[in-house]
């Protein structure tokens, strides 16, 4: 194809972003542009996103719809294009974008149109890490997200948002300073910071393990693994509801691909000593934040923990290096993002209405929301990974991967699936059963027409993938195979040349 679709879908949120900005609209019309501006830019990005799934080669490991352009005198190329890992990602966050752009109309009422020119341009961002093919291109969209997300946390957050959103820059930044110089001496080494040519070419065995702690520092603290996990909870909690969902359903999902396209890519070698660290501190984050989970009295705060745990698992899937565990934790990824997503504007609809996140102000909403209830449902139970919804696909598949691998790995990270049932319950045990106690949730209104669209879009896809998941499988399985390949055939490589 000659158009150049990857850069139209990269480029349309920012056009969107730049058409707001100089708009000029009276103060009544004001709020009309912005949603409807907004929606139409996102909407038909996701369905440009939806005609390349259907124009994608899904027999083929090979990166397709490539485009290149030399940039800053041939020094740094402008390369992107896309294999059947990076297409799911890419719909994925046009898929959460309007829905959040959807959420916050109504519930933003200062600077509204500030608020959705950092979600537009977010989404150009997130978009270029999943179509970059050059490592430079990728770090300058990787920690270009940190801007627009640091002003939402920032700007519009709750009564600690400076706290947190300095927390989280400075975390998030530290890490990525070290891939920065990685990057450098990968240039400097291989002349070339393309990536289908180092996979080609390879990385010299002598730095491989230094490099790989590199980039290991900006995808562990952007995951987040234990111990510098500690960001994400308070960012959370403290940003408002459209930035958690894009935080969660995406960011975290950046890492996650980092560690698949770069970290086993370019350095086998590395990820091979490296992967009992990686297990190690997977089995932390499952477990350890499980229980802190358990211990929460925020709902908020108690899915941010969750979302720590079920990376844990992302990581074991991806690390174990063998077919079920790498695609289980792709699909892990997609459901974390749809599910964690929904947790989130879940909360959201109660906060909106009583300006309470604690889960003692609530009990007996069965009674007053029911329409609520039963979508709260479905999204618990998909995280607790029940048969028939998206999360017990990529939980499964990963734990076989992990039994393939290490059988007591993958038995302690079972009991992190009970533990998430115990918190997940009993968290709606307590907010949706019981007596109505608390006399101002007698006055509750169920889910709005727009509350009940953004809730449903997302229910459908997690149960539909959930009894259905071959789309997605058939979509990462030839790229994850030829993924696994070109992992064991350079790790044959530098072995052989290395004696």
């Amino acid at each position: 194809m000659d158009f150049p679709i990857l850069s139209s879908i990269i480029l349309l949120p920012t056009i969107g972003a730049f058409f707001l900005f100089f708009a000029k609209e009276s103060k009544n019309k004001s709020t009309q542009t912005v949603k409807y501006v907004s929606l139409f830019v996102t909407i038909t990005n996701f369905f440009i996103s939806i005609y390349i799934w259907y124009l994608f080669d899904k027999t083929s490991a090979d990166f397709q719809f490539l485009e290149e352009k030399e940039w800053l005198e041939g020094f740094i190329n402008y390369k992107v294009g896309i294999d059947g890992i990076s297409i799911l990602f890419i719909i994925l966050t046009t898929f959460i974008t309007p829905i959040c752009i959807l959420s916050v109309i109504n519930s933003i009422n200062s600077r509204l149109k500030d608020f959705i020119i950092a979600i537009l341009i977010m989404e150009s961002l997130m978009i270029g890490v999943f179509c970059s093919l050059d490592l430079i291109i990728f770090y300058l969209f990787f920690e270009g997200c940190l801007i627009p997300m640091f002003l939402i946390i920032g700007i519009w957050g709750g009564e600690r948002r400076v706290y947190s959103a300095f927390k989280f820059f400075l975390y998030t930044l530290l890490g990525s300073v070290l891939m920065l110089i990685a990057i450098i001496v990968i240039y400097l080494t291989a002349e070339t910071t393309d990536l289908i040519k180092l996979y080609e070419l390879g990385i010299d065995v002598r730095f491989q393990n230094l490099l790989w702690l590199a980039f290991f520092s900006s995808f562990a603290v952007k995951t987040p693994m234990w111990p510098v996990h500690t960001w994400l909870p308070d960012a959370h909690v403290e940003a408002p509801t459209a930035g958690s969902v894009l935080l969660a359903a995406i960011l975290l999902k950046m890492a996650g691909y980092g560690f698949i396209r770069f970290s086993l890519g370019l350095f086998p070698i590395a990820s091979e000593f490296f992967t009992p660290l990686v297990y190690f501190l997977s089995l932390i984050a499952i477990i350890y934040t499980s229980l802190v989970a358990l211990m929460q009295d925020d709902i908020k705060k108690l899915i941010a923990y969750s979302s720590v745990a079920h990376m844990g698992y992302v990581t074991l899937g991806i690390f174990t290096i063998n077919q079920q565990g790498l695609e289980g934790s792709i699909i892990q990824m997609i459901s974390h993002g749809l599910v964690s997503a929904a947790l989130f504007l879940s909360v959201g609809v109660l906060y909106d209405r009583f300006h309470s996140r604690l889960i003692k102000t609530y009990g007996g909403l069965v009674l007053v929301m029911p329409k609520y209830s039963v979508l709260l449902m479905i999204f618990a139970l998909s995280a607790i990974g029940l048969p028939g919804t998206t999360g017990f696909v990529g939980e499964f598949l990963i734990l076989i991967g992990a039994f393939r691998d290490s059988f007591l790995v993958a038995t302690i990270a079972t009991l992190g699936v009970i533990l998430c049932a115990a918190y997940m319950l009993w968290l709606y045990k307590r907010v949706i059963f019981g007596a109505l106690i608390n006399n101002n949730l007698f006055k509750a209104n169920d889910l709005n027409k727009s509350e009940m669209i953004f809730l449903t879009i997302i229910a459908i896809p997690t149960l539909f993938f959930g009894f259905y998941p071959e789309p997605l499988l058939s979509t990462i399985e030839v790229s994850v195979k030829g993924l696994i390949e070109t992992y064991n055939y350079n790790l044959i490589n530098v072995v052989e040349n290395n004696g």
